[in-house]
């Protein structure tokens, strides 16, 4: 019988409780954004990826926030493994610093061969180590040793549309590197997020391939996430930014829920990012970092376009986390304090 989303599977030695996972999102998947996807049903979540240098040569910031770890993270009922991104393109450095995220907790180290971004590639990281295959082999090798940890590797389809050098970089690190498990997104790293993901050579890697494939790249609703996991037959999914601002996808895969959700659920779920937020940045710097959220959960506040318009306008102006709480909570003397 066909593996269902709500089934547990093997990677390594770790047990995941099921096969929806959490990708890594750049400048946002921390602890606090992990947790909110496991609260949710997520079986597995992937941090925002970490600079190896940075943790090699021991960055304060890197090392005392990014790499944290927070024990709800791994409470009963909340989720299964912690799985840290890190990108590089110096074995010796990646050896250095995923022993380093393993002494921090990780459960599974992932390593970033799929970042289209400029300021990564350019430093022969991300997805330029799609053409440095031999290079690419010596980093996953170098992350395995290193951490002792299962490590699996995200990767993109080639540099180009139609290059399938990533679908043979897949095979070389699972035989030559003894990768634990990809997590393959069907683009190019040229075009970014245009365009539809090939899901049909997705599922040939999974025919090629002795380790599991995990499907991620245009999962934005449940019906399609499940039709696409279907015709592939990849071991899992990692959802993106079809998750921003709605943890509930995660329990429409795993826990049949099927009603969207309620303007109290919302309120409720933005309020708790932002308890999180400044728990872990404090005050002044959650303002900053927040901002990036309120375009994901406003449309889900507001039924009006023009409503929607104006809460974002008076979110992102706002000066304090007073304003931007009495705002949310319909207070309108705080939404006159904001203008």
């Amino acid at each position: 019988m066909a593996a269902q989303l709500t089934d547990p599977w093997t990677l390594g030695s770790l047990r995941v409780p099921n096969r929806v996972m959490l990708a890594p999102l750049a400048g946002i998947g921390n602890w606090f954004v992990r947790l909110q996807a496991k609260r949710y049903g997520a079986g597995m979540a992937v941090s925002e990826m970490l600079s190896s240098h940075a943790i090699h040569y021991r960055n304060e910031k890197t090392c005392t926030e990014m790499l944290k770890i927070d024990p709800r993270e791994r409470e009963a009922g909340v989720g299964g493994p912690v799985s840290l991104q890190l990108f590089g393109q110096d074995p010796q450095i990646m050896r250095s610093a995923a022993k380093h995220a393993a002494h921090a907790g990780a459960d599974v180290i992932d390593l970033n061969m799929g970042c289209p971004v400029p300021k990564v590639c350019k430093t022969g990281a991300g997805a330029a180590l799609i053409s440095d295959p031999d290079t690419a082999v010596e980093v996953a090798r170098a992350a395995r040793i290193g951490s002792g940890l299962p490590v699996t590797v995200k990767l993109r389809s080639g540099i180009r549309p139609g290059d399938e050098s990533g679908f043979v970089l897949a095979q070389r690190l699972v035989e030559e590197a003894g990768v634990a498990a990809i997590a393959f997104h069907p683009r190019s790293a040229a075009v970014h997020h245009k365009g539809s993901p090939d899901y049909e050579l997705v599922a040939r890697l999974v025919q090629a391939l002795d380790a599991p494939v995990i499907l991620t790249g245009g999962l934005n609703d449940a019906e399609g996430i499940s039709a696409a996991f279907e015709s592939t037959g990849a071991s899992a999914v990692m959802l993106a930014r079809g998750c921003l601002g709605n943890p509930w996808l995660f329990a429409e895969l795993t826990a049949s829920r099927r009603q969207a959700p309620t303007r109290r659920e919302v309120l409720a779920e933005l309020h708790w990012v932002i308890e999180q937020a400044v728990a872990h940045f404090g005050a002044e710097r959650a303002m900053r970092y927040l901002r990036k959220f309120y375009p994901w959960y406003a449309p889900r506040l507001e039924d009006d376009r023009e409503r929607v318009r104006s809460l974002q306008e008076s979110l992102q102006s706002a000066e304090t986390l007073e304003l931007v709480r009495g705002l949310l909570d319909g207070d309108h003397t705080a939404a006159a304090r904001s203008i």
